[in-house]
């Protein structure tokens, strides 16, 4: 079974009948009768390759690489602005920047799908790449300790670019792969470990360094924007939109609003989102404090992205032989009992170790996490719905989240690590355990454990 239905988010199945003729047995004499007889669906086929699908993996991890490359890496912005651009801001109001681009990161997946399903893919990832440029050049013109500036720029504008980008980007991948589809879709999100990756060691190099913050934003700019440009060239749409197939019928939203497994999904994924973004916010910051040295603190979110990658890819390719949930519920159980290890992450070795044993594992939970919910579609229709809707709901989680962590952390201008550690970890573990449960549900329905 695929852990995605057939069909990817944006298809349907076109409904053919056939002219049965028939003549009677008793009379040569008697006409002969016409009956539509209906077939069974005919199911569109699916390369699983091929130079095109392959091309626009490839031109959705480059999109990844800019936008959730960007949002992993903000740990670099968060340490810096803490320590020079915004000094006189509490780690809260900073991560309030980060925060705020994160929930338009995942916000924007329900106007995005929409528009995805209804054929503007690259009306989507054309106007997100201009949004998105625009901002992030806007940004390094902010002045120091201007707050509202960089708000704009990177929270507000970065943001919607995002939104427009990222769902379509990870969605046109179901064009081309049913079989394979989420070992495709982890493919694509690996592109954004590896720009968090690169990200993170050339910001960190250029703020600190001679460039300063300007050219450090303009040096990532320019990288975009050769890899947004590539992307449009690159990526393709290969069925039908929805406003393509007049035989398509409406999505049966009262359906999925009392769908009671999916409801536990969407509140397990939630609840895992709220803390596990914590420590790629505060990691570099947490091993600054606890005396490791600046270059130490420099590579700690690199290593953890580097990590990531591997968990983006790996447990994508064990969910298409075994099921998503089955994968990704014990990713976010360790996750969860990892996020208690960032205590003892206070040398070089408890840093390295934490770093990538938590990059790997919140990774496989990031990953799996859409091809999981959709698993709960009753019709093809219902899945590019599904999706943005739980995309929508995550992007609150993620929107209050990492400021809740702030706001537990400093108090009076001391840091107090245990507070936002205990809070990422319980709701993480609260996660998973809605995420069970909707499994739980899944398997009685479709009467299968391979979920």
């Amino acid at each position: 079974m695929s852990p995605v239905p057939d069909g990817g988010l944006s298809l349907n199945v076109a409904l053919s009948k056939s002219l049965v003729l028939t003549k009677s047995e008793n009379s040569s004499a008697d006409a002969e009768l016409t009956a539509h007889v209906e077939k069974p669906p005919l199911l569109p086929s699916f390369p699983e390759g091929g130079l095109q699908a392959w091309l626009t993996v490839l031109g959705g991890s480059m999109i990844l690489f800019c936008t959730f490359g960007t949002v992993q890496s903000f740990g670099v912005y968060q340490a810096y602005y803490s320590s020079h651009y915004l000094s006189q801001y509490a780690a809260s109001d900073i991560s309030w920047i980060g925060s705020l681009q994160t929930f338009l990161l995942f916000a924007g997946g329900l106007p995005a799908g929409k528009l995805f399903d209804e054929g503007y893919f690259h009306h989507c990832i054309g106007a997100g790449s201009l949004i998105y440029l625009f901002s992030i050049f806007m940004l390094s013109l902010a002045k120091p300790h201007q707050y509202y500036q960089i708000f704009l720029a990177q929270g507000i504008g970065m943001g919607i670019g995002m939104g427009l980008l990222f769902l379509p980007a990870i969605s046109v991948t179901s064009h081309y792969f049913r079989r394979r589809r989420a070992a495709a879709m982890g493919v694509v999100l690996a592109g954004s470990s590896l720009g968090a990756v690169i990200y993170s060691i050339m910001l960190n190099n250029l703020f600190n360094g001679s460039a300063g913050f300007g050219w450090g934003v303009r040096a990532a700019a320019f990288i975009d924007l050769g890899l947004l440009g590539a992307a449009n060239l690159l990526m393709k749409t290969r069925l039908p939109s929805r406003r393509e197939r007049p035989g398509a019928k409406p999505v049966d939203v009262k359906a999925i609003l009392s769908d009671l497994g999916y409801w536990l999904c969407v509140i397990g994924a939630t609840l895992t989102f709220w803390g596990l973004f914590v420590p790629f916010f505060y990691l570099q910051v947490f091993s600054e404090k606890h005396g490791l040295s600046k270059n130490i603190g420099f590579y700690a979110i690199p290593i953890m992205n580097a990590s990531s990658l591997f968990g983006r890819t790996i447990p994508n390719f064990l969910g298409d032989v075994i099921g998503p949930f089955n994968v990704m519920i014990p990713c976010t159980v360790i996750s969860g009992g990892l996020l208690f290890l960032m205590f003892a992450a206070t040398n070089l070795g408890g840093t390295i170790a934490f770093g990538i044993l938590y990059g790997f594992f919140s990774g496989g939970f990031i990953s799996l996490i859409t091809p999981a919910a959709a698993s709960f579609s009753r019709d093809l229709n219902e899945i590019g719905t599904r999706i943005g809707i739980t995309s929508f709901v995550i992007a609150f989680a993620l929107l209050t989240g990492n400021p809740i962590a702030g706001a537990l952390v400093q108090v009076n201008g001391s840091y107090i690590w245990y507070r936002p550690l205990v809070f990422a970890s319980v709701v993480v573990l609260a996660g998973a355990a809605c995420l069970t449960a909707a499994r739980s549900i899944l398997s009685e329905r479709k009467n299968t454990n391979r979920l």
